[in-house]
This record gives structure tokens, sequence and C-alpha cells, in this order.
């Protein structure tokens, strides 16, 4: 018995004209794309970070290198003879936390579950979920130069996500010199 070909991928902008074939063309893609996604997650084999923007490049961090995900604290404290990527203390919920900005820190609110820390970063995208086979140790170019805290890349298509290391950078002997 041979299998039945794979259906040509068809191009959305050439639909754009026909919107129920643009629709049913949508539905096509979408119901791959879960049924992919659903025998990945049945298989055990999926990967989970958080996305984020940074310099304008996408970033991951691994779920389990988070404790939460919140927006900027309403007031800081400023730390005298701080290095200026120190934006100062915050006040989480009787915690007190160093409050990093991490594009600054690595030269152009997150949380690790060991070494508490606020880190500012552009903007959280939310969860992404990739499949073990889509990761490389290869890590693409950044525009924030941080090529050394990234632990390799999830592609999905086009698009590339490195996996920055929050305990990379955490733990780095720049990050304990926060000292100006």
């Amino acid at each position: 018995m041979s299998e039945s070909p794979a259906p040509l991928e068809v191009d959305l902008k050439s639909l754009r004209d026909r919107p129920f074939e643009l629709l049913a063309e949508l539905e096509r893609r979408g119901r791959a794309v879960s049924a992919q996604l659903s025998e990945q997650a049945d298989a055990g084999r999926e990967w989970v970070g958080v996305a984020l923007r940074m310099a304008g490049d996408l970033y991951l961090v691994a779920r389990e290198e988070t404790r939460e995900v919140l927006g900027v604290p309403a007031s800081t404290t400023r730390v005298p003879g701080a290095k200026a990527w120190i934006k100062g203390l915050a006040n989480v919920r009787g915690q007190l936390l160093p409050i990093v900005d991490l594009r600054h820190f690595l030269g152009s609110g997150m949380h690790h579950r060991e070494i508490p820390a606020g880190l500012l970063v552009d903007e959280v995208l939310g969860f992404r979920r990739f499949a073990e086979n889509e990761f490389t140790g290869d890590a693409p170019p950044t525009v924030a130069r941080c090529e050394r805290y990234l632990a390799g890349a999830f592609r999905r298509g086009h698009e590339q996500w490195p996996v920055l290391s929050l305990r990379a950078v955490l733990e780095g002997s720049a990050f304990a010199e926060a000292a100006a």
C-alpha cells in the first residue's frame, strides 16, 4: 500500500482574494501543527520556555529557571555605588529583590529560582513549546551580544529562538561584580 503524497504548500498571498479558500488553508495548517504537537507531547519530548524580546531579538528562558513573571515594580530604591545596570531594590511581597536591567547588563521581571533577582526585559511574550528535535546546540548571533550566556537555540521554520541561560547570567562573575 502506498502513502498519498503530502499536499503542496499553498502560498497564502495567492489566496488573499479568495477568503473561503484562505480560511480553509489556515485551518488545514493549524490542524497539521496541532496534530504534530499532540504527538510530540504524548511522546513526552517537549521543552517549554518563557519567550521574551530584548534589544529586538527573541529569546527563550527555560521554564524551570523562572519562578514568576511580574510587571515592573512601581517603586525601586536606588543602590548607592552600584553599576548602572542595577536599577535598584524592590519589595515584592515582603522580599527585597535587586532589579537588574538585563539588556543593559548584557551590553546593548523575571526571577531565578535560587538566586532572587528581578530581571527587566523589553517584553515577555508568554510560554512557547518546542519538540526536543527542534533544538540545536548552535545559537545564532544576537544584537545584545550575549552568546556566552546562550545554551543553544530552537528552530522552527524560519524562526530561531536562542535559549538564554539565566543560571549562566546570574552565576557569572560579571553579575557578582555589581559595584561601580
